[in-house]
């Protein structure tokens, strides 16, 4: 039964922020931190660095780096093609539920995960990163629906904030299985804290499932008008891509903005997509154990402190401004970059983190709803998030693409680090550029 709650109503906008604390589970798990370790301790266990795929041997990281890049490239071009028909037919929530259970149901297949039939794994893998930020562009794309713009702001910080809180809380549960693995009855040792990793995903699916129901039982099912879907409403969304495309030129504030935008995004995903490989590739923790609870224990830190992060980072942008908070926070991010080519130790590695958490909650929840002020009157939403979202993940696929290229041709990581300076410092000059009011 369809709950139907008025707008800015306070039940309404927590079942809209509440969608970040089931979801989060993923970003912080799958993306961040308990699947990387497990992918890495896959190929120590097997006791090899390459393995054979499409019929030619490939190293670890460059094979989940292609799987991420392939999959953001996958989302990048059906997102205008759903959202046109869920905007269509005047249900979107419908496909904001699919995705989720594709995402949460991969999540848990990834218990399988093996080299052994690792086409079938990263599939699971891939799946997994759609369904994520597939459910992503829709549940954006509520945010001017369910809340004025005067809420906006505070909404989308809360809505981090929960999503922080909560990947927190199963991750602590996560990593006290896998380092006491026999409190679980998994045995001991390293083939047990493994088994524990893998019931981790099935958690992460679970939680995600579960919580999101929350969030469907109130939001809105989309647009009160519906249509019946045609074969010229399939490509429904690339037109409406290309009518946001030319809608800019009438919009300087949110043309601007949008440059600006995926300049430094593209940066900030790069960041957050190889700070677990960074870290465990360039900082000396002395062994495996310490490398494990170093890299989990950092990743728990810059959670912890991207919700003071995104809730400092509303409250400057409600007395500075917007576009004034987000370059104050550009410039923040280009020194952290600058310091982290020096970074060699842990105590060093765990400072740096925490600038990262403090700034990284900030620039996600204001990037959000800057844009949805700067959007015109209209009830198509989800269009020009879906036209957000795709320059979000073009810039990612780049982003990855061009770090990779430097690591690969200097043989170093912090030399692709120093590299983003680059784009926090175009970010910025960009930002400056767009009018004010």
């Amino acid at each position: 039964m369809t709950n139907n709650l008025p707008k800015g109503s306070k039940k309404l906008l927590n079942a809209w922020a509440f969608y970040d604390w089931a979801n989060s589970v993923y970003s912080l798990v799958i993306a961040s931190a308990v699947f990387p370790i497990f992918y890495g301790a896959l190929f120590t266990k097997a006791e090899v660095e390459t393995i054979e795929v499409f019929g030619g041997a490939i190293r670890s990281t460059p094979l989940i780096s292609y799987t991420t890049a392939a999959a953001f490239l996958v989302v990048a071009f059906i997102s205008p093609l759903l959202s046109g028909i869920a905007d269509y037919v005047g249900n979107k929530k419908r496909f904001m539920q699919f995705f989720c259970y594709l995402g949460s149901l991969s999540c848990i297949s990834l218990y399988f995960f093996s080299l052994e039939n690792i086409y079938i794994s990263l599939l699971s893998y891939f799946l997994g990163l759609i369904g994520f930020w597939g459910s992503l562009v829709f549940y954006n794309s509520y945010l001017p629906d369910v809340a004025f713009k005067e809420q906006q702001d505070a909404l989308s910080a809360k809505g981090y904030s929960l999503g922080y809180i909560g990947s927190v809380v199963l991750l602590v549960f996560n990593l006290f299985m896998v380092m006491f693995p026999q409190f679980f009855g998994l045995g001991e040792g390293g083939a047990a804290s493994i088994e524990a990793m893998k019931i981790s995903f099935i958690t992460v699916g679970v939680w995600w499932i579960g919580f999101s129901q929350y969030t469907f039982k109130y939001l809105p099912k989309g647009n009160k008008t519906k249509h019946k879907v045609t074969r010229k409403v399939v490509f429904n969304g690339f037109r409406e891509l290309q009518g946001v495309y030319k809608s800019l030129s009438a919009n300087l504030s949110l043309k601007r903005y949008l440059v600006a935008f995926f300049v430094y995004s593209m940066a900030v995903q790069t960041v957050m997509l190889v700070a677990t490989y960074f870290g465990e590739q360039e900082i000396g923790w002395g062994g495996e154990d310490e490398k494990t609870l170093g890299l989990i224990g950092s990743i728990l830190l810059i959670q912890l402190v991207a919700v003071l992060g995104a809730i400092l980072t509303s409250k400057a942008s409600a007395r500075f401004g917007n576009i004034s908070a987000l370059i104050g926070v550009n410039l923040i991010w280009v020194v952290i970059c600058i310091v982290a080519y020096f970074v060699t130790t842990p105590a060093q590695f765990y400072i740096t983190a925490g600038f990262v958490g403090l700034v990284m909650g900030g620039i996600q929840s204001l990037s959000r709803s800057t844009y949805s002020k700067f959007l015109p009157e209209t009830e198509d939403t989800t269009s020009y998030f879906s036209f957000y979202d795709v320059a979000e993940k073009i810039g990612i696929v780049i982003g990855m693409l061009l770090y990779g290229f430097i690591d690969q041709i200097t043989g170093s990581m912090r030399n692709s680090i120093l590299f983003l300076v680059l784009f926090f410092g175009a970010g910025v000059i960009l930002l400056f550029r767009v009018p004010r009011k």
